[in-house]
């Protein structure tokens, strides 16, 4: 690793030869002494770093860090910028003065002892030094030529901060400066002081799980020689889905063929055929019951559910009879959701624009609701299940609570571009997430508080351009919300507050190859010995791998009680349909995951 070191700011910037990460670092004498501020992933792998001197910086664009990465082709500026609502005054409390460019003292009076340091000048662009140093042993250099005609413009110089990074090399939404301005918001207050501060104090709260380490866990656990995978799932889909036991993944096979695999059973899949769903129908979205871990729901292209029984101890042959067939839709179903709280309820969202709510027990349509004017992209019910939200292709997020009223309760502004969309309830209920892009292809997050959708989104959050939409998953528990799209090999994590500057950046996972879908499981496959709080399943180009997310602790040995509160246990239901038809609210127990023989109480710094 190549170590740049800021004194005036305490930043210490890491890169590795060959690599593509840059990682920045605050170092303060008191403990902790390292705390990682952020990493920026490059485009080009490391050859060399630099960092570029402070009377060079854009102080007015409040820029404290420069550092330039040579590729194999290109020079590459990275900046670190902390946003600031106003970039018309200069701001002292980020600037402290800094060493100037006169020796303060020559080379024979050193040699005698002399150990006078460099003097201090101001990066205020008003109070610059004027002074210039030359050797007398160095000759003059010649007059210097003019570039020729074809040469870089001078456009990218800033009147009074030397040379300025093109806004190009900012737009990356993985660079530091986005970092940065993603960890601090406008809202950020500073205490000036003419010594150094901590940076920690200029970006704002960092999350506690910014060190969260994610793992491929070992081949022996890996489901492998996966054959035929559908690559063909609606954009509103998963691609598969998973519960404690078992996983369907939808085959390629005409029919709508759905593969179930059992995850006590992992190893080499036969090259033969395995037993499957026949569903009769291409597949647009599947979903196990979370109270029943036999029973799979599968919307098909046309505009019917069927709910499928597996046998106890999974498929032994293909499954060519549905339990129950639901139909009421008159097109396409783009998604489907179990409630969260009460047993045999299902939502479903169709191109004919409605969302229909079924009671499993009867196998009929109970609710229906209205109000959507173009493809409904995603849809969620909050914790407590009084409440369901929607995206919408039009723009626009609508909130309904469905036992009063077939009519959205309020809307407001959702993404702006029509790509794609997904929604998810976050911080106990109050706040809704949403992933979409924007008009230029940037994908993005946007945090709005639910009682408040008119009022439009209170922070929004820039990650990257890619063409699939982010699927979202959310850990109540710690409030950390997992972000991954189908095709990507980046898994992106963020802490999610409900004060500003409300996401906080932590580790993300990558992967080696893209993966077609990405899943987690209850909080009960966590092992939580190792300090693991999430675990998922990822579908890889031919195998199922389990990839455990862990929080680097010193004292395992002590249960992790700030990691691992009591948990909502999600997978039994408070109550049935009728019940909450009738307007019966019902609320989940929660349950320990500290194991008997662990010692309470071990609240170890990450």
């Amino acid at each position: 690793m190549i170590p740049l070191f800021d004194a005036d700011t305490g930043l210490l910037v890491l890169g590795g030869k060959g690599e593509n990460l840059l990682y920045c670092f605050e170092v303060v004498p008191a403990q902790p002494t390292l705390t990682q501020v952020t990493q920026c992933l490059t485009e080009g792998r490391t050859r060399g770093l630099a960092a570029v001197p402070r009377l060079a910086l854009d102080v007015m664009a409040c820029e404290v860090l420069r550092v330039l990465q040579l590729t194999d082709t290109f020079l590459v500026p990275v900046s670190y910028i902390v946003p600031r609502k106003s970039v018309q005054e200069f701001h002292e409390d980020l600037f402290p003065d800094c060493a100037g460019v006169l020796p303060a003292t020559d080379a024979q009076a050193w040699w005698a002892g002399d150990s006078q340091q460099v003097g201090k000048v101001s990066l205020h662009p008003a109070r610059r030094p004027t002074q210039t140093f030359r050797s007398p042993v160095i000759a003059p250099a010649a007059p210097s030529t003019q570039l020729p005609d074809d040469g870089p413009a001078d456009s990218d110089r800033s009147e009074g901060s030397g040379y300025s990074s093109p806004s190009g090399s900012l737009a990356s939404p993985s660079s530091a400066a986005t970092s940065l301005s993603a960890s601090t918001g406008p809202s950020s207050g500073f205490v000036s002081s003419p010594s150094q501060k901590s940076l920690q104090s200029i970006l704002g709260p960092s999350s506690r799980f910014r060190h969260a380490q994610g793992a491929v866990l070992h081949r022996d656990t890996h489901i492998t020689n996966l054959r035929g995978l559908s690559l063909t799932t609606p954009g509103e889909s998963d691609g598969f889905c998973a519960n404690h036991q078992r996983v369907a993944l939808p085959l390629l096979s005409a029919g709508g063929q759905i593969a179930v695999l059992e995850l006590s059973k992992p190893g080499r899949l036969p090259d033969t055929a395995v037993p499957t769903i026949q569903n009769g129908t291409a597949v647009a979205d599947l979903c196990w019951d979370p109270f029943d871990p036999r029973r799979l729901a599968v919307a098909g292209e046309d505009a019917k559910i069927r709910l499928w029984r597996v046998p106890e101890g999974g498929l032994q042959d293909t499954l060519r009879e549905p339990e129950a067939v639901l139909q009421g839709h008159t097109e396409k179903i783009y998604s489907i959701r179990f409630h969260p709280v009460a047993a045999d309820l299902l939502v479903s969202s169709s191109y004919d624009m409605t969302v229909r709510i079924w009671e499993l027990g009867a196998g009929q349509e109970v609710l229906c609701l209205q109000g959507h004017t173009d493809q409904i992209f995603s849809l969620a019910w909050s914790p407590d299940g009084r409440q369901l939200a929607t995206a919408s292709k039009d723009g626009r997020l609508r909130l309904y609570e469905p036992r009063r009223s077939p009519q959205p309760q309020q809307e407001g502004p959702g993404p702006e571009g029509g790509r794609g969309a997904r929604v998810v309830w976050v911080c106990g209920g109050d706040f809704l997430l949403v992933s979409g892009f924007d008009s230029r292809s940037e994908r993005r997050i946007l945090l709005y508080r639910a009682q408040a959708l008119p009022d439009g989104p209170l922070s929004v959050l820039g990650l990257d351009v890619a063409p699939s939409t982010l699927l979202p998953f959310y850990d109540e528990d710690t409030s950390v919300v997992f972000l991954t799209g189908k095709g990507d090999t980046r898994v992106f994590l963020y802490e999610v507050t409900p004060e500003p500057p409300y996401f906080l950046e932590c580790n993300s996972f990558t992967s080696i190859d893209p993966h077609k879908g990405f899943v987690f499981l209850r909080k009960t496959a966590c092992d939580v010995r190792e300090v693991e709080f999430a675990r998922a399943l990822r579908l890889g180009q031919g195998a199922l791998e389990p990839v455990a997310f862990r929080v680097p602790r010193v004292k395992k040995e002590y249960f992790q009680d700030d990691i691992f509160p009591p948990t909502r246990v999600w997978w039994e239901p408070a109550l049935g349909a009728r019940a909450w038809l009738a307007g019966e609210d019902g609320q989940q127990r929660r349950a320990d995951l500290r194991p008997p023989e662990m010692t309470p109480g071990g609240c170890g710094g990450a």
